[in-house]
């Protein structure tokens, strides 16, 4: 047995309230995209940050009058100063039997703002300069 044709206006009424479903569907993955989105983003610029830190230090290492502490030092101090007081490590070495300097600055990965779950690790060069005596 078939059920009796319907007329328009009760399939209309059948589709009632289904824009707000709709509407809050795909509300709610736009807002968890863009939350992704602003994620990736800021990880990304931490990241940049780190990175141009750690090769100022190694530099800042690398010169004839100052030690490659130093220059974790200088790097530690930028990376805090522009990422808001983050907790920021900072390691530097001579490495090729003191011809180079490698400083490594290491950050919480950023999860919910600058808070993290995890670390970073980024690690730049410079050669060292002789010493004109």
């Amino acid at each position: 047995m078939s059920s009796p044709p319907r007329s328009t206006r009760s399939l209309a009424a059948d589709d009632a309230g289904s824009a707000v479903v709709d509407f809050v569907l795909v509300g709610a993955l736009l807002v968890v995209l863009a939350a992704g989105l602003l994620q990736l983003t800021l990880t990304l610029h931490v990241r940049n940050i780190m990175l141009s830190s750690a090769s100022e230090g190694a530099h800042v290492g690398a010169l004839a009058d100052l030690t490659p502490a130093d220059g974790a030092d200088r790097a530690q101090q930028m990376a805090r100063t522009a990422l808001g007081g983050m907790d920021i490590s900072a390691t530097a070495q001579s490495v090729d039997d003191g011809d180079v300097v490698e400083v490594t600055l290491t950050a919480p990965v950023p999860v919910l703002g600058l808070f993290g779950a995890g670390s970073m690790s980024v690690t730049a060069h410079a050669i060292e300069e002789a010493g004109g005596d």
